[in-house]
């Protein structure tokens, strides 16, 4: 990007932005819900998320990271910008494949990428006029040219977008009716997603308060985001249109633009709203703090007059379960290469990697990776399945996951004593790890207590609550 395009963005993404206060706004997961629906009807992205993405079996961890790279994205700092994009670009580079189709994708496609901006762009429209408020023509055209530059600070132009808001709505309509398809990705996100979305990490403790919840509330949230959606969009996927849903959409929204203008500002703001939700992230969850003890009071006192589980799965797991709820990344039942490459993304993001500390981690999980399909994969189908990693894991060779083990513990130990201290161990596991962290003292975790504890964890012999709120 030149010098001119830079003091721009620094101008564009001050403490005037538009967008940065929306993003900022817990109301926003409307627009990002309502946004990824119409994202995922793109072949090349539906196939892509499909394909390689985490979203279907972490779904909260996804939202996490979201959040982290929008805020890094719209920073003031030109750098920190910059090494958001990089890093982005890197992630994307390794996403491609070929569809059920025989059509191949690549999650560095300009169009889709600028249809992504697009349909963020759109929603955070339609939000904005659904919660009774109403942008004029000056408002609409800078909050247009701030998503234009994110594109820009993403692609290193925004060309592949339109040049100005009169030419947006033809392109978006030509879109819904020429490009968009029925993708598995939107069927998945609509009807199995909103629906069976797990717990997030505060609720699961107390799986039977969410089941509780989540019955009633999936099925609303999907009728509602199909409801929000473009007619023209929803005749073409041949999306259901149920009696009343849209009033009580038009409700639902009016309710959280009202709470938005009328609550305090920390009420409101999205960071509280996360920081409920997992108390392991960064953030102060400020006037919810009472509402999540409370929460956490009244789940204690159902869980006293249900059945208790069975706690042996919290000490070790059975190869079944450690596959479905470790190693099975994506949620599509078999383990490959995205699985892998899904952990080493995670770690990479929340340790901030440069490219060569991030590209040795990526080859660390490759060689793993090569090493299970040589010792696991019977059919030679290029996957892993449940039963083939239940029936060897026991006599699998490990020297491809003390790799990552090692270098895993050189990326986290940033002041590289040979010790992992305290604030590197939060760097990693947030602020899961603090009591495990106080009960070894001051001296923190020498490498091979740290490359232990990781075997341990990864071959499913050690239940780690850390490790878990990680990967699985």
């Amino acid at each position: 990007m030149s010098q001119t395009a830079a003091e721009e963005t620094a101008d564009v993404f001050g403490p005037d932005s538009m967008l940065r206060s929306l993003v900022n706004e817990a109301r926003w997961g409307l627009a990002v819900t309502r946004a990824t629906v119409l994202e995922a009807a793109h072949p090349q992205i539906g196939a892509a998320l499909i394909g390689n993405s985490t979203f279907v079996a972490h779904p909260w961890r996804r939202l996490r990271n979201t959040l982290v790279s929008t805020q890094r994205i719209l920073d003031p700092d030109q750098r920190v910008r910059t090494r958001e994009a990089a890093r982005l670009n890197r992630l994307h580079a390794r996403i491609s494949g070929t569809d059920p189709q025989g059509r191949r994708y690549d999650a560095t496609d300009a169009e889709a990428r600028a249809w992504v901006v697009a349909t963020l762009f759109e929603s955070a429209v339609t939000m904005y006029r659904l919660s009774g408020e109403s942008l004029d023509g000056p408002a609409l055209e800078r909050l247009y040219g701030e998503f234009r530059m994110v594109l820009a600070v993403i692609e290193g132009d925004s060309a592949h977008l339109p040049a100005t808001l009169r030419e947006f709505w033809p392109y978006f309509d030509d879109m819904i009716d020429r490009r968009l398809e029925n993708t598995e990705a939107v069927r998945v996100i609509l009807y199995r997603l909103l629906a069976d979305v797990p717990a997030p990490p505060l609720l699961r403790d107390h799986p039977a308060v969410w089941a509780a919840g989540r019955a009633v509330a999936g099925p609303v949230a999907a009728a509602i985001t199909i409801a929000s959606l473009p007619e023209s969009f929803c005749r073409r996927l041949a999306l259901p249109d149920l009696p009343g849903v849209r009033t009580l959409m038009h409700g639902a929204y009016l309710a959280i633009g009202c709470a938005t203008r009328l609550l305090p500002d920390g009420w409101t703001r999205v960071g509280s709203f996360v920081s409920l939700l997992d108390p392991g992230h960064a953030g102060d969850a400020g006037p919810w703090e009472s509402v999540r003890r409370k929460a956490g009071q009244a789940a204690a006192m159902i869980r006293l007059i249900t059945p208790a589980p069975d706690e042996a799965g919290h000490v070790t797991r059975s190869a079944d379960r450690f596959f479905a709820e470790v190693l099975d990344q994506t949620g599509d039942g078999h383990l490959t290469w995205p699985d892998l490459a899904a952990m080493a993304r995670e770690i990479a993001t929340r340790l901030d990697l440069d490219e060569k500390d991030e590209e040795r981690l990526y080859d660390a999980y490759a060689a793993w990776w090569r090493e299970l399909q040589t010792n696991l994969d019977a059919d030679g189908d290029g996957r892993v399945t449940r039963q083939e990693y239940a029936a060897s894991a026991a006599i699998l060779p490990s020297a491809g996951l003390v790799k990552v083990a090692d270098l895993l513990f050189d990326v986290t130990d940033v002041n590289d004593d040979e010790t992992i201290d305290a604030h590197e161990y939060q760097t990693l596991f947030r602020s899961a790890f603090r009591r495990d962290l106080t009960d070894r003292g001051a001296g923190g975790y020498s490498r091979s207590a740290f490359v232990r504890q990781f075997l341990s964890f990864m071959s499913g012999q050690q239940h780690s609550t850390a490790y878990d709120t990680l990967l699985s």
